[in-house]
């Protein structure tokens, strides 16, 4: 017969775990192209517990990786996106006041540590040098996050797995990695995909026809390559499949590249007809 009053220490036993994993894990496929090896890599990096490093420029499809790969291990992902107010107890924890007191709430971090998820810290150069060493003894035999406010140590669930991710293309000397960080971590570059398999990734994604999904695969070549003549950054394979999304709609073409691509990427003039010019090539 089940009890109809819980036990007391039922009643107060925390409830992060629970709510942890069913609010972190990846419930359908996500879509994923590989285009190498990185499935295998991430797999056999997850076995052996090694933290994974993820370097590549901005919509190549990181994050849908470590997605895809949460829900092929059947384990929950918690993101985080750093930025330089990011502070150690935006990730720990801290003490709040309520109606009761003074109690203490596990931060993401603590969360995944504690229940086994797949940690992802997105763009990990914008945190701050002093929140980005909290990571350390995570990455070693240790597998430990110290929680200095509480006196914890508290040890990585057996599952649990650590993925970073920057894009080298913003680097500098002020936003970089320091070699001791970089080197507790292997690392897997990711580009964006070569013409055909991006194709076939802007169609799926936008469900766009394969006619508009390769000449926009052909307008991301192309564009990319006028990075070598002021356009800070090429167009992502995310902006490629806004703009076959627009055209699903009935958009016409060279509208939706203008709005997806040519004005997202700049707002130099100069450079914004440089690459309306080849959008007009393609999409006469």
């Amino acid at each position: 017969m089940v009890e109809a009053v819980e036990s007391e220490q039922e009643q107060n036993e925390p409830q992060y775990k629970e709510y942890a994993i069913e609010e972190f894990l990846v419930r359908s496929e996500p879509y994923y192209r590989p285009v190498s090896d990185e499935l295998e890599l991430f797999t056999a990096a997850y076995n052996q517990h090694i933290p994974v490093l993820l370097k590549g420029p901005t919509g190549c499809g990181k994050t849908r990786f470590v997605e895809y790969m949460a829900w092929k291990l059947g384990r929950p992902m918690v993101t985080i996106a750093c930025h330089e107010d990011l502070t150690a107890s935006d990730l720990v924890g801290r003490y709040l006041l309520d109606s009761d007191g003074t109690r203490w709430i596990d931060g993401p971090m603590t969360r995944a540590v504690k229940t086994g998820a797949i940690l992802y810290l997105d763009e990990i150069v914008e945190a701050r040098k002093d929140t980005t060493v909290l990571i350390h003894p995570l990455t070693d035999h240790r597998r430990i996050l110290p929680v200095e406010k509480t006196g914890q140590i508290i040890e990585a669930d057996d599952r649990f797995l650590l993925c970073i991710s920057y894009n080298p293309h913003y680097q500098s000397a002020l936003k970089d990695l320091k070699h001791s960080t970089r080197q507790r971590f292997i690392s897997v570059e990711f580009d964006y995909p070569p013409a055909d398999i991006e194709a076939e990734i802007v169609q799926k994604e936008s469900g766009c026809t394969e006619e508009q999904a390769s000449a926009l695969a052909k307008l991301g070549e192309k564009v990319r390559n006028l990075r070598d003549h002021g356009l800070a950054e090429g167009a992502s394979t995310r902006l490629l499949i806004y703009a076959g999304r627009l055209m699903r709609e009935g958009i016409p073409a060279r509208r939706a590249c203008q709005v997806a691509i040519v004005w997202t990427l700049t707002d130099e003039a100069e450079l914004q007809r440089s690459v309306e010019e080849v959008v007009s090539s393609i999409f006469e």
